[in-house]
């Protein structure tokens, strides 16, 4: 696996996320397979067979946490002395007559409810390196859509 990119914020969170599948959850699906089994036949037992699909969500969940959690490589952005976008910085930006506002953040952590957009999608990647001032063109389902860049944090 490639080194894995996150920031600080989102590194805490992916460990806090581990700690609580192999500390808590792990524990109690084992515990709920073994409360299932005291009922008998597991041919027709429908809580067996969903604590056994749910134990195997947690532990494939938690190999792939391992995996991140040993590539990672930890962008530490404090604001932007230079103006320049990196991974960790809010950045806000016009689109049309529409100001956005939103993290460049790592793609394990990315989430766009939460106005979090990975460095490696379309848009992050068209605005890293760039600055205040600066218009990039991102291609889109509806077209190019032009971003101009009003401030990074």
């Amino acid at each position: 696996m490639d080194k894995v990119i996150l920031t600080k914020e989102g590194l805490e969170k992916l460990k806090a996320e581990y700690d609580e599948l192999v500390n808590i959850r792990r524990k109690d699906i084992v515990d709920r397979i073994a409360k299932a089994r005291e009922q008998g036949d597991l041919s027709e037992n429908g809580a067996y067979h969903a604590a056994k699909e749910e134990q195997a969500f947690i532990e494939g969940r938690i190999e792939e946490l391992e995996d991140i959690l040993k590539n990672a490589l930890v962008e530490v952005s404090t604001g932007t002395k230079d103006g320049i976008i990196k991974v960790g910085c809010v950045v806000r930006v016009k689109i049309d007559s529409t100001e956005e506002e939103f993290s460049i953040v790592g793609t394990p952590e990315a989430n766009p409810t939460e106005k979090k957009i990975s460095h490696e999608s379309p848009l992050g990647a068209a605005l890293l390196g760039k600055k205040v001032g600066d218009v990039v063109e991102v291609e889109a389902p509806v077209g190019k859509i032009h971003y101009e860049i009003l401030g990074v944090r």
